[in-house]
């Protein structure tokens, strides 16, 4: 019986599939008043009986359009929409392949004038400079959130992280109702607000809020994305709360809850976990906190991301976190917005590094083992008031504080090898260290426009205090064999003491010289940063304490850095391209004092000319091309310029070099974005060249017990290129299944000048990586991408002593997700990475697999989890690093396999004016 019903629906799916005629639509939109083209007017078909979506296209700079899919519908309503004018629509008769329509004329729609507005069905609508997607045209599962929402848009790329391009540009903000969501994290909103309340989807170039309140152009290469909800939307209570248990004593929690009401946002979060997940998992694959956009890693293994410290990168963490965002209105005027973060972690983790340094006459290999634990607790809170007190006055004020504490144990054997492998030097360290730090920033904006022609005065203070104080106790033995034994033994306290304090103001004045389009801008800016930095460092004493002052490894620096910098701009925009170009004039002074050696004193002033420029043209509503030029003056750090001798490492010693230049660098980039909306059709390229002079490099001499003594030069020659390219077409093979298909290459070289025992040498460091990836997705049944990336790269010098490397990295992984029967989830991550580079002992390929089964139970309000982490028990996370005077192997702890069974509940009251829909509670 099985197998008869298996035919009946394989011929009812042919027959179904046979009946559906292709056909092409083509033609010209003009305006009824002047009869000229509009451009990006949105052009929609729909079905009849349910209004559903059949296709879409945009109109091009001519005016013309092309609607191509097949259907089994013998007529369909033709929508054309455009701001300004009156919807046009029309039933056309799908009857033969090829259909040519008369030239469409657009009337004027005096209501809009009247600002009465009319809601718009069209899927997609271009307004000036943002790009508006209207959710409903868009079908999703059931429960799909934002991040599922995203991914079907045109020209929206959703990484695997959560990261997010459109039309292969990144998105670095995501605004709820325009507002942000927990602060800049795009994955906390994507993957908690369900689409069932958002409206539309708003992308714009990413502005700041002045810059929104003068009309200024923002930063074209980065989006922003806006989701609005609907008003009926916007009131009531959603959230989530899931636990999971696991073997090895692995869990993880999590939870939040959220409260809407109009303009007033409440929202709570908590979770924790001994997994090295970033911040809040609810069980599944795709973490709820995923994007790695602003990752700084530790040494420790834990990492931080947008000032907030998590567990993760090397070694194993546990953390818990929780965070607190509240949004509100006062009046017409007030808008306010708050978030309050808080960290917790404690890592620990082992590794073992194998380097090879080469030398004019030969090399030397260290070898290294070390451990480290860590627990860290930070606090972070931030406040946006934005004081609107009429319309041409704009008062942002953006308070914001941090406080950090660390307290990490950390120990390391070390030996050096010559090339005969006869140990030359060995040292072994370990110490504890415990770090507090605090922060308060605050950032005020005041802006004034006049007229509407974008004439404005523009006034910016920013303020930095910062501290951090430190207690160290080290213990080093460093011991040099050879002709000249010697033994250098550490048993040392330092107290450290840091304070910082920034302060920058600057205002603007843009003066409109022709209409809307030309523009001059007359600016001025002044900052002061002040640090000192103070490092008490005392050794034992007789009787166990810490008494003996060390000037050696002491210090008392007050540093200053005093920049005054003039500026003037032009610009110019219209609808087809936009120019600017700014020169900046800067007089800076850097200061230090050293009191433990005076004569280390030093102040020098420096003047440099810089520049930007850009230039953007619209190619049409598809497509566009940019391209810029810099020039920037780079001054050197207090280190690098102050002829300190740095020996609190025995076997590098650090000194700096007061005669030092600041180092000018040019740089000039090109981008080309195209995106067919029609075809679904992508192509990105993006070109970025630097060159610069003075470029500030290490320079170190090796003795012959290869103890190194460093200090800093300047050099010419060097540059660097980087580029990219993309191309992605999504094919519809029907109205279920389609197959989007994404290729890419990337790569980078650079030349650079290094010194390798006062012998002066060129390296050229060149890598190119090609990726692709092919998504196959049957709607509600089951989608696979596999992707595979090749790692290419060579290093060469102009050295005899220096053997040119090569390297090769291969990195495949095949995702799946099975969404059959109804109810379950099945997704699957298998990995296979192959390094075969690596020295002997690390372990040159491993396969990698992840798998989660989800089922959905009380009406998709609760869904049941079993995760299995590394299933393979092959995770590793061996790497080969080259540089231009060493290549070196390394592998540390990771996370090893573990499965985990887990639970989690979602409730929604979001509903029409707020009332209780029929899942959960509502809370007044």
């Amino acid at each position: 019986m099985p197998k008869y019903f298996f035919v009946l629906f394989f011929l009812f799916s042919i027959s179904a599939f046979a009946q559906k005629q292709d056909f092409k639509i083509t033609g010209n939109i003009i305006s009824s008043e002047d009869q000229g083209p509009l451009e990006s007017a949105t052009i929609f078909l729909e079905k009849i009986q349910d209004s559903s979506l059949v296709s879409y296209t945009i109109s091009d700079r001519h005016g013309d359009f092309t609607l191509e899919n097949s259907t089994s519908n013998t007529k369909l309503r033709l929508n054309i929409s455009y701001i300004g004018f009156k919807t046009y629509t029309r039933i056309i008769p799908i009857n033969k392949q090829n259909i040519v329509l008369d030239t469409i004329n657009m009337a004027v729609d005096n209501n809009q004038l009247d600002a009465v507005v009319i809601e718009s069905r069209a899927p997609i609508t271009v307004k000036k400079d943002t790009l508006e997607f209207n959710v409903k045209s868009f079908k999703t599962k059931k429960d799909a959130n934002v991040e599922d929402l995203l991914k079907l848009l045109p020209g929206v790329e959703v990484a695997d992280d959560g990261s997010i391009t459109v039309n292969g540009k990144p998105v670095n903000k995501i605004l709820v109702n325009g507002k942000p969501f927990f602060g800049n994290d795009p994955t906390i909103t994507t993957r908690n607000l369900t689409k069932e309340i958002i409206e539309k989807v708003q992308v714009v170039d990413t502005k700041t809020k002045s810059q929104a309140f003068t009309g200024e152009e923002g930063d074209d290469e980065n989006k922003t994305i806006n989701l609005t909800i609907k008003k009926e939307n916007n009131k009531g209570v959603f959230g989530r709360v899931a636990g999971g248990a696991g073997t090895d004593k692995r869990y993880e929690f999590a939870g939040m809850f959220n409260r809407f009401n109009n303009d007033r946002r409440i929202s709570v979060l908590m979770g924790g976990n001994n997994i090295n997940s970033p911040g809040f998992s609810f069980g599944e694959i795709r973490k709820m906190f995923g994007s790695m956009n602003n990752v700084r890693f530790n040494q420790n293994g834990s990492f931080v991301i947008d000032g907030r410290a998590f567990g993760g990168g090397e070694g194993i963490t546990t953390s818990k976190n929780g965070g607190l965002n509240y949004a509100d209105k006062f009046g017409e005027k007030i808008d306010v917005s708050s978030d309050y973060f808080f960290a917790g972690s404690s890592s620990e983790n082992r590794s073992n590094t194998e380097r090879e340094t080469f030398l004019p006459d030969g090399s030397f290999f260290t070898n290294s083992n070390s451990n480290s634990i860590s627990d860290n607790e930070s606090h972070s809170a931030n406040m946006a008031f934005d004081i609107k007190v009429d319309s041409t006055l704009l008062i942002n004020i953006n308070p914001s504080f941090r406080y950090n504490k660390s307290k990490t144990g950390f120990s390391r054997d070390e030996e050096t090898l010559d090339e005969n492998q006869t140990l030359t030097n060995a040292s072994a360290t370990s110490s504890e260290v415990e770090n507090i730090g605090k922060n308060f920033s605050n950032r005020v904006t005041v802006t004034k426009r006049f007229g509407s022609n974008g004439a404005y005065l523009k006034f910016q203070m920013n303020n930095d205090i910062s501290t951090r104080d430190t207690d160290d106790y080290l213990m080093t033995e460093v011991d040099i064999y050879g002709n000249n034994p010697d033994t250098t033994i550490r048993d040392q306290y330092t107290n450290g003491e840091n304070k910082q304090n920034d302060i920058e103001s600057s205002v603007n004045y843009n003066i409109p010289l022709i209409g809307d389009a030309l523009f001059f801008n007359l600016g001025y800016t002044y900052s002061r940063n002040n640090s000192t930095d103070k490092q008490s460092t005392f050794d034992k004493d007789n009787n166990d304490r810490f008494t003996q002052f060390n000037s050696d490894l002491s210090t008392d620096f007050d540093y200053t850095n005093e920049m005054k910098r003039p500026e003037a701009t032009i610009r110019f925009q219209n609808k087809i391209w936009s120019a600017r170009v700014q020169t900046r004039y800067l007089w800076r002074t850097l200061s230090n004092s050293d009191f433990l050696r005076p004569q280390l004193n030093l102040s020098r002033d420096f003047e440099a000319l810089e520049v930007t420029s850009n230039f953007r043209y619209k190619i049409s509503s598809k497509s566009s091309f940019g391209i810029g030029y810099f020039l920037n003056n780079i001054t050197p750090q207090l280190n690098q310029l102050q002829a300190f001798r740095n020996v609190s490492n025995p076997l590098n010693v650090i000194i700096g070099n007061p005669e030092l230049k600041p180092t000018n660098s040019h740089s000039v980039y090109l981008s080309f974005n195209a995106f067919n909306f029609q075809d679904q059709t992508g192509f990105y390229s993006y070109l970025n060249g630097r060159a610069e002079n003075n470029a500030i490099v290490r320079k170190t001499t090796v003795d012959q017990n290869f103890v190194r003594e460093t200090t800093y030069a300047n050099v010419n020659g060097n540059y660097s290129f980087y580029g990219s390219l993309g191309y992605s077409k999504q094919f519809k093979l029907d109205s279920l299944r389609t197959i989007k298909v994404n290729v890419g290459v990337f790569g980078n070289i650079g030349r650079d000048i290094n010194f390798n025992n006062d012998i002066r040498y060129a390296s050229k460091n060149s890598t190119i990586t090609p990726r692709m990836y092919v998504t196959f997705n049957w709607k509600d049944v089951f989608e696979i991408t596999p992707r595979y990336q090749l790692n290419l790269s060579k290093n060469t010098f102009d050295i005899d002593a220096l053997n040119d490397r090569s390297f090769l990295y291969h990195d495949l992984t095949l995702s799946t997700a099975t969404f059959v029967p109804k109810g379950l989830e099945w997704r699957n991550e298998i990995k296979y990475l192959y390094n075969p580079n690596v020295g002997p002992g690390f372990q040159k390929s491993s396969w990698f697999w992840n798998s989660t089964l989800a089922y959905s139970i009380l009406k998709d309000k609760a869904t049941i989890t079993l995760k299995a982490y590394d299933i393979l028990n092959q995770n590793t996370n061996a790497r080969r690093t080259a540089t231009q005077d060493y290549i070196q192997d390394s592998q540390s702890t990771v996370l090893r396999q573990y499965f985990m069974f887990g639970f989690s509940w979602k409730f929604n009251s979001l509903g029409k004016k707020g009332e209780v829909r029929d899942d959960v509670f509502y809370f007044h």
